[in-house]
């Protein structure tokens, strides 16, 4: 399964060009072919070793002197806005929460630019981090953070921070302290004891709560510029060099080759004359000095929630495709016949897989429905933007694609176990419409045999015969002595007297 934790050594980052682009000169002097480079190997994460290894080689440059530094050195206002998202548990009841903290509903995406009215996006609980307010803390201009809580069991630290830093330091600020609670704590700090906090204290509410330590995470990074000058275009070709090893995260003294800096920076999005915002996989660069870009922060933090969502859900369906081998194996595999009083534990298992696949399909249906970002706006070429950058179409298709394996799956076991309830019934069938029957025959059969056996060894009764030839106690006489056969009188009484 394709990990995206630390996105600089990831899959799913695109994938930088392969050679020199057709048509170029090489300068004189060219060395030989070399292999791939560290970088160039660290962003084929992913792909089959033979294909890594069978790529087109870059030809060698010659060592060339750094490029113009551009506005390296001039001081400039930012805001840096760090988005922390946190896998926390199968789902989150949001009633709960309310009930356990003091969480307001969001209000959702402030409209602007052309935002297509049906635009829907998940509603999360917001909670602020100390004042609501912009706070002058440690060193920064400017502080403020607040988290989000989702009802599919995410949630968002955001940390947002203003500085006047030299433009050529901007990748430093990520590691200056806040002082925050009376300590002092780096941004990923801040964050990871503000979800511990959140998470223990609405633990009740959360549904298969998962443990700090080894729950899913996903980290973005905007630097928003908000003094330009001139034209943002021009701007960012001054400073391409220190841009592209910003957005990727190199360092910011390292000599990139120009395919990758072009591949980085080839995709800029601007809406007017005086913005321009331009997305890598872990950072962008958005540069408006009127500072409107809270919807383009929604977008950036909807996609990394959604791929989080994706990821994690590809994780659990890892786990049960596991768990569903093990069980077939179990009942198919060799000496399956020992473990057939296990079987039926095996199906219940296999059957829970099930419920869980159903609610998995739900899940994903949900994600989709919750970024309808449908047509040519300008937030959904942003937004498609940021789902080719990370693969969010191939992260859809390897769980569908689990999604159909858990199904055959269970396909399987449930013709399996239908086959066996038929051959039951037919067994019963048999028994009782034929075997039974049988036996029945064979008991009268047997009784009938016996009682003609028994009439046959029975000693012959005979009657005395009268005149008539019939028996004497029909014809009425009775013996010489007057006296019937029991030598009783014919009244019946002793010595024959009426």
């Amino acid at each position: 399964m394709i990990e995206r934790g630390d996105r600089g050594a990831s899959a799913g980052k695109r994938l930088p060009a392969a050679g020199v682009p057709e048509g170029t000169e090489l300068p004189p002097g060219a060395g030989p072919l070399s292999p791939p480079s560290r970088a160039a190997r660290r962003r084929h994460v992913g792909r089959p070793l033979a294909e890594v290894e069978d790529a087109p080689s870059v030809p060698l440059q010659p060592r060339r002197s750094p490029r113009s530094k551009g506005d390296a050195a001039k001081l400039c206002f930012v805001e840096v806005v760090y988005f922390y998202l946190y896998d926390i548990g199968r789902s989150v009841d949001l009633r709960k929460v309310a009930a356990l903290i003091p969480a307001q509903a969001d209000v959702g995406i402030v409209k602007r630019r052309d935002t297509p009215a049906s635009i829907t996006l998940p509603k999360p609980l917001i909670l602020q981090i100390g004042e609501q307010e912009c706070q002058d803390l440690g060193g920064f201009d400017c502080f403020s953070a607040h988290m989000k809580i989702y009802a599919e069991g995410a949630v968002t630290v955001l940390v947002r921070v203003k500085a006047r830093v030299p433009f050529g330091e901007l990748h430093g600020l990520r590691d200056r302290a806040i002082i925050f609670g009376g300590e002092a704590r780096t941004m990923a700090g801040l964050a990871e004891v503000s979800a511990r906090k959140l998470i223990e204290g609405i633990r009740p509410a959360v549904i298969e709560p998962r443990d700090f330590d080894v729950m899913d995470s996903e980290t973005y990074t905007a630097f928003c510029l908000l003094d330009s000058e001139g034209n943002p275009g021009a701007f960012l070709n001054r400073n391409r060099d220190y841009v592209a090893a910003l957005l990727i995260g190199e360092d910011p003294n390292s000599v990139l080759h120009e395919s990758q800096i072009a591949a980085t920076l080839g995709k800029p999005f601007s809406y007017h004359e005086h913005d321009l915002a331009v997305f890598d996989l872990d950072r962008c660069l958005i540069v408006d000095s009127s500072a409107d870009y809270e919807d383009l922060l929604l977008i950036i933090e909807h996609a990394n929630y959604q791929l989080l969502e994706l990821r994690v859900l590809d994780h659990l369906l890892d786990e049960w495709l596991d768990e569903a081998e093990d069980d077939v194996r179990l009942l198919y595999g060799p000496g399956s016949r020992r473990h057939r009083g296990r079987g039926a534990a095996a199906r219940e298992k296999l059957a829970k897989i099930q419920a869980l696949r159903f609610e998995s399909l739900f899940i994903l249906e949900n994600l989709e429905n919750s970024s309808k970002i449908i047509g040519d706006y300008y937030l959904g070429q942003i937004y498609g933007r940021l789902n080719s950058i990370f693969s969010t179409e191939g992260w859809k298709w390897s769980v569908e694609r689990r999604l159909e394996t858990l199904q055959d799956v269970y396909d399987m076991v449930k013709n399996d176990s239908g086959e066996e309830r038929m051959v039951t019934l037919e067994i019963i069938f048999i028994v009782v419409c034929i075997i039974f029957p049988l036996v029945q025959i064979l008991q009268v059969m047997i009784t009938s045999s016996e009682a003609a056996r028994v009439a046959n060894h029975a000693p012959a009764l005979s009657l005395p015969v009268g005149n008539d030839g019939r028996p004497a106690a029909d014809s009425g006489e009775l013996s010489p002595a007057g006296q019937s056969p029991a030598g009783q009188s014919p009244a019946g009484l002793p010595g024959g007297r009426r």
